[in-house]
């Protein structure tokens, strides 16, 4: 079964971000929007629930952590303990404020990096993927409203206009 869909194309995010209130507001139900950089509130105003991408970093950070707190327990006082300026390596917590730096750098680089990988693949952003935008410009300069249309074509078409969008199409989709 095909869909009827119909796409508005704005110039400025002020203007869509204002399109998005207004037509939400009227009761329709906004599919997507695609932006060459992060509108700030769109989210709001597509009425989407809140992320929980924070909630991943942190979970990636706390593995970071646990995994350089362990190699640095294993490399410095299970495996080949040393003394260095005259420091004893008996005990891990004797020890804790010279393995601080270390850990730190792991939590950040465990957060950062998956969290890269977390995004791409949530958006499905990663090598190989079919998703693609449905107008090449929205990776440059414009923004894209996506609003599918259940027979008020003409309501939708007239209503994105009135917005201040400067290009309206339709597609089917199957």
């Amino acid at each position: 079964m095909s869909k009827k869909v119909i796409y508005g194309i704005y110039d400025d995010d002020d203007v869509i971000l204002k399109a998005v209130k207004d037509i939400r507001a009227k009761g329709l139900n906004i599919d997507e929007v695609y932006s060459p950089f992060p509108i700030h509130g769109l989210d709001h105003a597509l009425g989407l629930k809140p992320t929980r991408l924070a909630i991943t970093s942190f979970i990636y950070g706390c593995t970071g952590l646990f995994l350089g707190m362990l190699m640095m327990w294993y490399m410095m006082i299970e495996d080949w303990p040393m003394i260095i300026g005259g420091k004893p390596n008996f005990t891990f917590v004797e020890n804790l404020p010279a393995f601080i730096p270390i850990g730190f750098e792991l939590t950040v680089f465990f957060a950062a990096h998956l969290m890269v990988l977390t995004y791409l693949i949530r958006c499905k952003l990663y090598p190989g993927s079919t998703e693609t935008s449905p107008d090449p410009r929205t990776t440059d300069d414009m923004f894209l409203m996506e609003v599918e249309a259940h027979g008020n074509e003409a309501e939708i078409i007239a209503l994105i206009k009135e917005t201040g969008a400067v290009e309206v199409k339709e597609e089917k989709i199957a």
